[in-house]
């Protein structure tokens, strides 16, 4: 009998392991790392359809909106969407889910699933869940553990209590211990014994049982995030989780709170394809190298090369490498990072110089989203800034004004509603209009495609900060643009 699943998708990753391309304002979730969807749409998709119910999404205040225009891009409506006020890790966000079901719910089977990994066979995955999904509604906490292809330090481990069946086959058993991340030797080990599986942090239980074993392992946290939720503000179709006291909640794993401690453990093996893309090297090896192990985009080439992963993020710029081994390197217009393959893991040592020394490079890309689509600066000087704005159809910035610049804007796609004062009317490509210092305006794409304009910016001050906002149809406070 099939059961209806319900999935939690965590989007509070920050995979800074795949800068520059992935970073704080943009994290890796919601970028084309390997194909035409986000991972974070790719997931979403993946436990959707028959057996799975609309899944629930905690994610931070800036992506909020990103979650609702890319489920949207899949045809998947949320049935909940909540706001960590600062991430805590996963056992707060995976209580708070189950909380929040259990509420809509009771007793309902949830699917943990970071929004980060790639499984290629989708319909093989949502088998082995329904799988497992029996252990689950007995009262069992299940975690599904990964055929391990390789000798991998970078991840935890599982230990079984029994030899899996042939072809590791989803059948599910007990699980005997976690296994922290070992050095080599030990993964060496590990892999030759057969009695271990990769962790993949996807868990599967009824919400009550996961309930209970917060009672039993940390009462204080199932009292902090109950306090949370109850005294949650909903934002249009966001629930902001109350960040009081979310902020006294210790920043702890659901391994490390609860998991490891627990007696009904059940683990599920899964032998097909996947990667949490947790480095360049993941990427290179998950978008399929060719006989001489080179991975290119579109905007890249390689001679004599060998082992290698050229990638350039903008159409406008070329990347190319000549007799290189072992090499990973990403081109961005804002930055470029040069590796060796091995060293992969050690890209997060680089955002972390680079935030010490107070680079923006380390933690925002060039490109800011915002909910009514995103902008981007193009030349900056003293008394002067140039972005191109790019508006998504239906979507309206919000009525306000500037206390140090003047704006001129000429649209070169779509048509722009604008609104100066009194007036309103109607912008159309190649037609450009002028707001003056401290005119109340607003800009519309009242159409079905995107609208484009180019913004030129003067003044005293230019920073983002200098707004008066009167009305906003997203809900936001001062000091945002747009």
């Amino acid at each position: 009998m099939t059961q209806t699943i319900h999935p939690l998708i965590l989007c509070g990753g920050s995979g800074t392991r795949l800068w520059p391309l992935s970073r704080k304002s943009y994290p890796k979730q919601f970028t084309k790392l390997t194909g035409e969807e986000s991972l974070f749409q790719a997931s979403a998709r993946r436990i959707s359809g028959a057996g799975f119910a609309a899944p629930t999404v905690i994610a931070g205040s800036d992506f909020r909106f990103i979650v609702t225009e890319q489920l949207a891009g899949v045809e998947i409506a949320a049935a909940a969407t909540l706001i960590e006020p600062e991430a805590r890790n996963t056992a707060p966000a995976i209580l708070a889910g189950a909380l929040a079901l259990e509420a809509r719910a009771p007793g309902a089977l949830m699917l943990v699933a970071p929004s980060d990994h790639v499984i290629s066979d989708a319909e093989r995955f949502r088998t082995v869940v329904q799988a497992a999904a029996p252990a689950a509604q007995a009262g069992q906490l299940v975690t599904f553990g990964i055929a391990p292809q390789r000798a991998e330090t970078g991840y935890g481990w599982l230990e079984l209590s029994e030899a899996p069946g042939p072809d590791f086959a989803p059948v599910p058993q007990p699980l005997k211990s976690f296994v922290e991340k070992p050095d080599a030797a030990k993964a060496e080990a590990l892999l030759t014994d057969g009695m271990h599986l990769w962790n993949a942090g996807i868990f599967l239980f009824a919400t009550t049982t996961l309930i209970e074993a917060f009672e039993r392992h940390d009462p204080e946290m199932l009292k902090g995030v109950r306090a949370a939720l109850t005294e949650a503000e909903h934002d249009l179709h966001f629930t902001r989780l109350a960040p009081e006291p979310w902020a006294g909640l210790d920043d702890i794993s659901i391994d490390y709170a609860v998991m490891e401690k627990a007696q009904n453990l059940t683990v599920v093996p899964y032998a097909g394809a996947w990667s949490d893309l947790g480095g360049w090297d993941a990427v290179w090896r998950e978008s399929g190298p060719d006989e001489a192990g080179v991975v290119t985009s579109s905007n890249a080439t390689a001679l004599d090369c060998q082992n290698t992963l050229l990638r350039s993020e903008d159409e406008s710029q070329q990347i190319v490498g000549i007799g290189l081994t072992d090499v990973i390197a990403i081109a961005m217009p804002d930055a470029v990072l040069v590796a060796h393959k091995d060293r992969a893991q050690d890209v997060k040592q680089a955002v972390a110089a680079l935030k010490a020394g107070g680079a923006v490079q380390a933690e925002t890309l060039p490109r800011d989203y915002r909910p009514w689509g995103w902008y981007e600066c193009l030349v900056m000087g003293g008394r002067f800034q140039v972005k191109r704005i790019h508006v998504n159809p239906g979507a309206a910035l919000s009525l306000q004004s500037h206390h140090h610049r003047s704006e001129h804007w000429i649209v070169v796609q779509g048509t722009a509603k604008v609104t100066v004062d009194d007036e309103v009317k109607l912008v159309t490509e190649n037609q450009s209009v002028y707001i003056p210092l401290g005119a109340v305006h607003r800009m519309e794409n009242p159409g079905k495609l995107p609208m484009v304009l180019i913004e030129v910016q003067t003044g005293a001050y230019l920073g983002e900060d200098d707004i008066i906002r009167y009305e906003d149809v997203y809900s936001r406070g001062q000091g945002a643009k747009g």
